[in-house]
């Protein structure tokens, strides 16, 4: 099998951005953004999806955290896209729920090849920290369409912010880690052709 692995660099006038991703990693994380509570969120679907992460930001957070969020997410969406290929040969489809203390989140993909984002989450905070809770859709958003792939983040319940927050980021990458599983008995078969799991 061929390594999935990419690395993609994003240059715009609010931010430089280079990410490199192994899928078939072991859950190895390396971060500098600027956005801490991103970092830690990122670093769930690394560990939870067994894939390598290295991601390098700079932006203009002296202004706010948008475009360094919404960035990062397209850049991560590309890579994913880019180390994936034709996706020829995986399950496609992955789910997971998980907890954290009283916080319950459920998140499904499909790597359709077509974008599509369904989030329903109603954070009790509007900020946790210093992180605006809202670019949470603005990363989700810019990943889906860049990488292809259908989305459905759904907070099941919650009341503590960073723990709805991290529930959706440790679901999230252990979805992508079942969705991008080699599915052995069709290894020859376009995605495209298989069933639902």
């Amino acid at each position: 099998m061929a390594e999935r692995t990419a690395k993609v660099s994003r240059n715009t006038l609010e931010t430089q951005i280079t990410v490199s991703v192994n899928i078939d990693g072991s859950g190895q994380f390396k971060a500098e953004t600027g956005v801490p509570f991103l970092e830690h969120m990122m670093e769930q679907i690394s560990r939870h999806g067994l894939i390598d992460l290295d991601i390098h930001a700079v932006g203009d957070t002296h202004i706010d955290d948008h475009h360094t969020v919404e960035d990062i997410g397209i850049t991560l969406g590309q890579a994913f896209k880019e180390a994936v290929g034709d996706r020829k040969g995986i399950m496609r489809y992955g789910h997971a729920y998980c907890p954290l203390d009283e916080a319950l989140s459920r998140v499904v993909i499909d790597f359709s090849g077509r974008p599509g984002l369904d989030m329903k989450v109603e954070f009790t905070r509007g900020n946790i920290g210093r992180f605006d809770t809202q670019l949470f859709w603005e990363f989700f958003q810019g990943f889906v369409n860049h990488a292809g792939v259908t989305l459905h983040i759904d907070n099941i319940k919650g009341f503590n912010a960073h723990h709805q927050a991290e529930t959706i980021f440790k679901a999230f990458g252990r979805a992508l880690r079942y969705a991008l599983e080699i599915d052995a008995r069709a290894a020859d078969v376009m995605p495209s052709t298989k069933g639902c799991l």
